[in-house]
């Protein structure tokens, strides 16, 4: 019943995070007004608005104006409930009041790195509320934990999550910085520069090596596949968010399998 549960969540907040795209783009209030057709601009009935199901039912269009319904919608919906599924089998536990808040501080930066995502696939930028927001929420989540930590322990532990977060993030951002510097913005854009700060934030030292590993691996291997496809030329921008994203959504998740699978290559 739980990943039932956090599937439907996950739709829920899926769909709201295709709201909070939209708006950001038109620099719409995201706290008030009824979810409405871009298009023609006329107010989207609930029975309209269910995830998933009413973009199957009106045959992906608006019922106003026939327009097309963007594929953006349901992919979404259906993405966020994949992750939300996710968070509730690796971080949550009914009987566990602390995975509660841990389970939840996960949906909601996963939440904001969807936003992050789709944000830099549509527009090519990286939406500075949702990032500093997040990134504010992940520094006080790891002070929260390693608190709790010390408390619990009579203060024999130190803050790891917190020092762990902030080198990540520290060495991730002067990695970004110096190559933002060096091709002045040709290579990489200050806004992927200040993501890597949240990353390193969300998965400490040292997977965040292999959340950047991963990142660079799927946009060659993306970048190819386009040019290959005469979709993309050489020198052509891709935005990197999405794949900084995916590294770190992969890295949260199975770090452990991938890095004893790493190693192992290695063993005799």
């Amino acid at each position: 019943m739980t990943p039932l549960i956090f599937f439907i969540l996950g739709l829920a907040i899926g769909s709201f995070l295709n709201v909070v795209v939209y708006r950001l783009r038109v620099a719409e209030t995201l706290v008030s007004g009824r979810s409405h057709c871009p298009h023609c601009q006329s107010t989207i009935a609930w029975y309209d608005n269910i995830p998933v199901i009413s973009f199957i039912l009106l045959k992906f269009r608006c019922r106003s104006c026939q327009a097309k319904i963007s594929w953006q919608y349901p992919i979404v919906e259906v993405m966020t409930a994949l992750l939300f599924v996710l968070v509730g089998h690796y971080f949550f536990q009914e009987t566990d009041l602390f995975s509660w808040i841990t389970a939840g501080y996960y949906l909601a930066m996963l939440s904001c790195l969807v936003v992050i995502l789709v944000y830099d696939f549509l527009y090519m930028e990286i939406p500075s509320i949702v990032l500093w927001s997040a990134i504010f929420g992940a520094i006080v989540f790891t002070l929260f934990i390693d608190g709790g930590r010390e408390i619990h322990a009579g203060m024999q532990i130190t803050n790891f999550l917190t020092y762990s977060g902030l080198l990540a993030a520290t060495v991730a951002f002067s990695f970004f910085f110096a190559m933002v510097a060096v091709s002045k913005e040709k290579w990489m854009g200050m806004g992927d520069a200040y993501l890597v700060i949240l990353l390193g934030l969300l998965t400490g030292w040292p997977n965040i090596l292999l959340a950047l590993l991963l990142a660079f691996s799927i946009g060659a291997l993306t970048g190819i596949g386009l040019i290959l496809a005469k979709k993309k030329k050489m020198g052509s921008q891709l935005p990197f968010a999405p794949f900084l994203v995916l590294g770190t959504i992969i890295t949260l998740f199975w770090y452990a399998p991938i890095a004893h699978w790493y190693l192992d290559l290695f063993m005799f």
